[in-house]
């Protein structure tokens, strides 16, 4: 029997004991990607913020590999779980390369100082994502896609396992986007990282996910491999889409492979 790394049993989320989702049974293994889809209001904000202990869980359990994930706190979660969400962070008086060191925190001693080897980490992943030319700009002046990348960075510099990502492709246009997934691609590869994100574009989610889980009312619609779940009609049924929008889709599908070829 496959031992998987992150899992739920019966998870049911909602707010205010009023439950949205229920019976959610998600099994990934390490390094896998997940990509939730469905309309606009179906419940993926919900999902992620409860997977990353955000919303207390209405009911179930979600384990990742042996440990029960609401039972870790602290330093011991961060060293393992990264979240980006939505929600534009203040950081008042601090550079981009300020708030991406704040992702060593769980390594760092009670006084936060960094070490070299802290240090080399933030360099390495500044690279990597593409940010080092607004290292030293103050980050509440940069535009809001600059600030999507210093946040990825900042997760990336926590040296997860896992990470929780809400629409990180907002406020990105599609060269960025296809940059942006490229390097979460690039971190599964090297670090064996395994992703958990919500994603509009469901081209792209069908190009980098592993796993598609599929939301549309109080059930999980669908869950399995993007050859299994993108099916022209249940797409259609899913988001009530017309063929007006398949072909926009299709143009826009057209357009992602003619970027990626280039670079």
């Amino acid at each position: 029997m496959e031992q998987y790394y992150f899992t739920t049993k019966k998870m049911c989320v909602g707010y205010d004991d009023r439950p949205l989702i229920k019976n959610v049974e998600i099994t990934l293994s390490k390094g896998e990607i997940l990509s939730l889809i469905g309309p606009n209001g179906a419940g993926k904000s919900t999902m992620l913020k409860s997977i990353a202990g955000q919303l207390q869980l209405l009911g179930g359990t979600v384990y990742l590999g042996e440990n029960v994930l609401s039972e870790m706190k602290g330093k011991e979660l961060a060293k393992k779980m990264s979240v980006v969400f939505t929600q534009k962070a203040r950081a008042e008086m601090k550079t981009c390369r300020d708030v991406v060191a704040t992702g060593r925190y769980p390594y760092t001693g009670w006084f936060g100082v960094l070490s070299d080897e802290d240090q080399k980490v933030v360099e390495e992943v500044m690279a990597l994502t593409h940010i080092m030319d607004i290292s030293g700009q103050d980050y509440n002046k940069i535009s809001d896609g600059q600030k999507q990348r210093v946040m990825l960075a900042r997760a990336i510099c926590q040296e997860p396992e896992i990470i929780i990502l809400d629409e990180p492709t907002s406020y990105l246009d599609i060269r960025y986007k296809l940059e942006f997934l490229s390097i979460l691609k690039e971190m599964q590869v090297q670090k064996n990282l395994t992703v958990i994100m919500s994603l509009h574009e469901l081209e792209l989610a069908k190009i980098i996910s592993d796993k598609i889980l599929c939301l549309k009312g109080e059930y999980i619609e669908k869950y399995g491999t993007p050859e299994e779940v993108f099916e022209t009609e249940f797409i259609r049924k899913l988001y009530d889409i017309d063929d007006e929008i398949l072909l926009k889709d299709a143009k826009f599908l057209t357009y992602v492979r003619q970027i990626s070829s280039s670079d």
